[in-house]
């Protein structure tokens, strides 16, 4: 009797451990993508670790590490500040605020170039064994890159900032009250086998600049001297699936 139980036993944890292969509790994995849109572009790479959630277990949330190298030409940044930048600064509901374009001052930066590392948030969703569709969204981290000069352009008046720096800190706080530099994906992936993948990007990046030796004034005579480009990049990547 105590060696048909065992038997069992065996045999159950050997059936486990083979279900648990082919439909796995988590998913590791890391990624490359580049993205380009107009007169900019991106580079971006991560790994990531996420737990499959249901019964089926095809949806997917998780965390990742990721950094994004960001480079341009003669880019635009805009007043940051949501309080000059939206009609409602309400969390959430300032994604349909109106916008004040009369508020809105221009950084011209030449040659921007930043790289943010942040930790991300995934989510995703395996259509089949071969599609699989995620969105992915930096949450909080850190920009370096290049100090450089800018042309800012307010109420008519043109001046020369000397040493525009990437913006230090990077949080997510919901749309304009965002800090910083953060990247987010809507991706589908195709998997060529059990180990690799190629992935379709649209992404939505966030950089920001910084003045250090003029500011913007506004019209209530408060001073900003943060300023961001919002980018609609395509691209393209490869997934390693551990």
């Amino acid at each position: 009797m105590k060696k048909l139980f065992l038997i069992l036993l065996t045999t159950c944890s050997i059936a486990a451990t083979a279900q648990q292969k082919r439909n796995p509790v988590h998913h590791q994995y890391a990624d490359f993508s580049a993205t380009i849109g107009a007169s900019q572009q991106s580079l971006a790479a991560s790994y990531n670790y996420n737990w499959k959630l249901g019964k089926s277990r095809k949806f997917e949330l998780g965390l990742g590490v990721r950094n994004t190298t960001y480079f341009g030409v003669k880019k635009d940044f805009w007043t940051a500040d949501a309080r000059l930048a939206r009609t409602n600064t309400t969390p959430f509901l300032i994604f349909f605020a109106g916008q004040k374009i009369e508020n809105w001052d221009t950084l011209t930066i030449q040659r921007p170039f930043t790289n943010s590392l942040n930790i991300s948030l995934n989510l995703g969703y395996n259509i089949s064994k071969k599609l699989y569709a995620g969105f992915n969204i930096d949450a909080i981290g850190f920009t370096f890159g290049r100090t450089t000069s800018g042309i800012l352009k307010s109420n008519g008046t043109t001046r020369t900032e000397p040493a525009a720096k990437p913006a230090a800190f990077n949080l997510l706080l919901t749309g304009d009250h965002d800090l910083g530099s953060l990247n987010s994906e809507f991706h589908l992936n195709y998997n060529i086998n059990d180990h690799w993948s190629i992935k379709g990007i649209y992404q939505f990046l966030f950089v920001e600049y910084k003045t250090t030796t003029i500011q913007q004034t506004a019209p209530d005579g408060t001073k900003n001297d943060r300023f961001r480009n919002k980018a609609n990049n395509g691209g393209l990547g490869v997934v390693y699936h551990f």
